[in-house]
């Protein structure tokens, strides 16, 4: 099957010849056929498999060409980093159009991102947030949507985005809209997302929900403590022909930031880091200079597990363990892209072990562990390291059995009381009369 057989225009034909792209992915060639023919849809599969050109497309063949100044078209991602790499899809395949596009995030002024759509738009990407935020400053007439798509709608219900997408289903008009919902996870919540928001779809599922790319090979090591995860990771990317484009996956801005030190320092000057607490600017070139090759290591929160769609990263590290499982699918998503082949390494202590047995859980397979390699230093646990992991073992455990008390239940408070007073010896002391007389 080939892009042709889809009935796509010409001026899409070529696009897609010049991007590179010969052979439609199974995502593909089950949803653009269902949404050239009108059908809302639910499309569930991996990362890297195709889902933006597969509503990308049929949305600009739809709309075809340029009309009036307000958008006809929506798409809503959680993050910036996502908004930004489907605005540059849509770019990419409308090339030969006349179509018009605009990425709306945080960051850039509300009146700048509004002076652009005032100019004349016909597809907006965006965030939730700011699209309400410019809608409500009266730059966008939303009357005139009549395709919208939801990409990544299980990360938009993590962040918290469900108000705002409320808001947002309540101010386009329902009734000639078509909609589309992409998901790798479906949890309640997204569940909940698709009663309210498509009608009567067509569910097109790759592989099962939560199911990581068979292109991935997955492996973890049983690391005792932060050191030695440090040690251990210093000796892989010693090896730079075999780790030649690699993400290391961070918890917190501060381990990015220890990470990203202790790379430069001893390993690598080639790397960058990035995290919520970088300007836009800097998270913005970063990720452009690690897409065009320019560095081999990117180190980051789960800030970037969506939104960054590079075909050669060649590993993913998870220097510690993401808490919500489904994050992980995410984040091992960044490589086997576009049907390369890539590994994802996860490091992981005690009290890690019972997210790793989630994460097998959720993703129906085992994650192989590979033994510690011998001229790697396993550096002794400091013991304030040790309480923080035996406590974090206990709280999920009472998590799990509020009946559960541990080596580390809260213990009774102990309630300060005050003395008795103290008995007046009858006879003692002095009188006020007596008192009074000695002062004087």
């Amino acid at each position: 099957m080939t892009f042709s057989d889809f009935k796509l225009n010409k001026q899409l034909l070529n696009a897609i010849e010049e991007a590179g792209y010969t052979t439609p992915t199974p995502i593909q060639k089950k949803a653009i056929p269902l949404v050239l023919a009108g059908h809302d849809i639910i499309g569930i599969a991996q990362t890297g498999t195709g889902k933006t050109a597969a509503f990308a497309l049929p949305m600009l063949m739809k709309i075809k060409y340029a009309q009036g100044t307000q958008p006809r078209g929506l798409i809503l991602a959680p993050t910036r980093e996502l908004v930004m790499q489907i605005q540059e899809e849509v770019k990419k395949f409308s090339i030969y159009t006349d179509l018009r596009s605009v990425a709306l995030y945080g960051g850039p002024s509300v009146r700048t991102q509004g002076e652009a759509i005032s100019a004349g738009i016909d597809i907006v990407v965006a965030t939730p947030q700011r699209f309400w935020d410019i809608y409500k400053q009266g730059y966008i007439d939303s009357r005139k949507i009549q395709m919208m798509v939801m990409d990544e709608a299980d990360r938009m219900m993590d962040m918290g985005f469900m108000p705002q997408i409320r808001r947002i289903l309540e101010i386009v008009p329902a009734k000639k809209r078509q909609n589309m919902l992409f998901s790798a996870t479906m949890p309640a919540k997204v569940l909940a997302l698709a009663d309210e928001f498509l009608k009567f779809p067509e569910r097109i599922e790759i592989s099962p929900q939560a199911t990581a790319a068979t292109t991935v090979k997955q492996m973890r090591y049983a690391v005792p403590n932060i050191k030695s995860k440090i040690n251990l990771l210093a000796y892989l990317l010693q090896d730079k022909e075999k780790f030649s484009r690699v993400m290391v996956f961070a918890k917190t801005k501060t381990t990015a930031n220890n990470i990203y030190k202790f790379l430069v320092r001893k390993v690598d000057t080639d790397v960058r880091v990035i995290h919520a607490n970088k300007d836009q600017n800097a998270r913005i070139n970063a990720m452009k200079d690690f897409k065009a090759g320019n560095i081999r290591i990117l180190v980051t929160t789960d800030i970037a597990a969506r939104g960054i769609d590079i075909s050669m990263v060649t590993q993913v590290i998870n220097f510690d363990v993401p808490h919500q499982s489904e994050d992980y699918v995410h984040r091992i998503g960044r490589t086997g892209r576009a049907e390369q082949l890539g590994e994802a390494i996860t490091f992981f202590n005690i009290a890690e072990d019972p997210l790793i047995k989630s994460i097998e859980q959720l993703i129906r397979e085992e994650i192989p562990v590979l033994p510690y390699p011998e001229e790697v230093p396993l550096e002794p646990t400091p013991f304030v390291e040790q309480q923080e992991m035996l406590r974090a073992l206990d709280m999920r455990k009472q998590r799990e059995d509020p009946e559960y008390k541990g080596a580390f239940h809260e213990k009774k408070k102990y309630v300060h009381k005050r003395p008795k007073p103290k008995a007046k010896i009858k006879g003692g002391g002095q009188s006020n009369k007596n008192r009074k007389h000695n002062r004087k």
